[in-house]
C-alpha cells in the first residue's frame, strides 16, 4: 500500500500546482485544504524542498512554492523520493537491487518474475506522468 506521506505528499504537489501564480503557499493553508496534518506536512514539504521540486521562502508571505514547472516532475521521481523503491522485491529493484537470501536461483524465481512485470507496469504509468498530468 502506497504509505500516507507518499498519498499527502502528491497531494501537497497537486495543490501547489493548481497555484495560478506560484507564489509560496503558507503550510497551513495547503494542510487545511489537503486536510494533512501540519507537523507531518512540514517533514513532507522539507524533503521534497531538499529534494529540488520545491523553493521555500520565510516570513511573511512566506510558503512553499515550486520550483520547476509540473510538466518536469515525474512521478516516478516523487514516488521514489517519498516512497522508496518502485519494486516490491529487492532482486526486482533498478535502482535498489539486493540478491534475495532465500533464492538459489532468480532466473527461475516465480516471486521474482511476477514483481519483475509489476515494477515494469507501474514504473511505466508513473514514469508516463507528471505532476501537470495528475493536476490538470
Amino acid at each position: 500500500m502506497l504509505s500516507k506521506k507518499t498519498k499527502y505528499g502528491i497531494k501537497a504537489l497537486t495543490f501547489l500546482a493548481r497555484q495560478e501564480d506560484q507564489t509560496p503557499v503558507a503550510i497551513a493553508d495547503i494542510a487545511k485544504s489537503e486536510n494533512i496534518s501540519i507537523k507531518f506536512l512540514e517533514s513532507i514539504l522539507l524533503l521534497l524542498r531538499n529534494s529540488g521540486f520545491l523553493g521555500a521562502k520565510k516570513g511573511k508571505g512566506g510558503g512553499y512554492y515550486l520550483i520547476k514547472d509540473p510538466k518536469e516532475i515525474s512521478m516516478a521521481k516523487v514516488y521514489r523520493i517519498l516512497e522508496g523503491p518502485i519494486a516490491l522485491l529487492p532482486c526486482a529493484s533498478h535502482n535498489f537491487y539486493e540478491k534475495c537470501d532465500d533464492c538459489e536461483d532468480e532466473a527461475t524465481c516465480a516471486a521474482r518474475r511476477l514483481m519483475t512485470e509489476i515494477r515494469d507496469n507501474t514504473l511505466m504509468v508513473l514514469e508516463n506522468n507528471s505532476l501537470a498530468d495528475i493536476a490538470f
